[in-house]
């Protein structure tokens, strides 16, 4: 199993990383003036599926085979970011009322806007370096 062009798949990662900075930027700004407000239905749909990613994380990792690619490691840290980023922004989110012009509640939107776009980014990473691992 070589790991041939891994610089070049590296690139999906970093990808995903500007990706979802782009996206929690705006939703940072979008929430800020009052266009879009981030309903309770978000962050529980975003907290649901980044427990979901958890465990299904942790189920492959324990009982699935070892990735042999560099690069999927490196995106499974970046994953395992995105699903902690996501959980933690999602349960501040919904524990404290913020209002819906608040500074400090459309910092935090966008953040979860950001972790949860960086979970689903990283995901797909990581199916295309799963398969490429496969086919190796």
């Amino acid at each position: 199993m070589s790991d041939m062009n891994c610089s070049v798949r590296c690139r999906c990662t970093l990808a995903a990383i500007i990706v979802s900075a782009v996206a929690g930027v705006a939703a940072l700004i979008l929430t800020i003036t009052g266009v879009v407000t981030v309903a309770p239905v978000f962050s529980w749909v975003a907290f649901g599926i980044a427990v979901g990613y958890l465990a299904v994380l942790l189920l492959t990792s324990v009982f699935g085979n070892r990735y042999t690619c560099r690069c999927a490691l490196s995106t499974l840290v970046t994953l395992l970011i995105g699903i902690l980023g996501t959980v933690a922004t999602a349960v501040i989110l919904l524990a404290v009322g913020f209002a819906a012009t608040s500074v400090v509640g459309a910092i935090i939107a966008g953040l979860l806007t950001g972790f949860f776009a960086l979970t689903i980014t990283a995901t797909a990473c990581l199916v295309r370096y799963t398969a490429e691992c496969r086919r190796q």
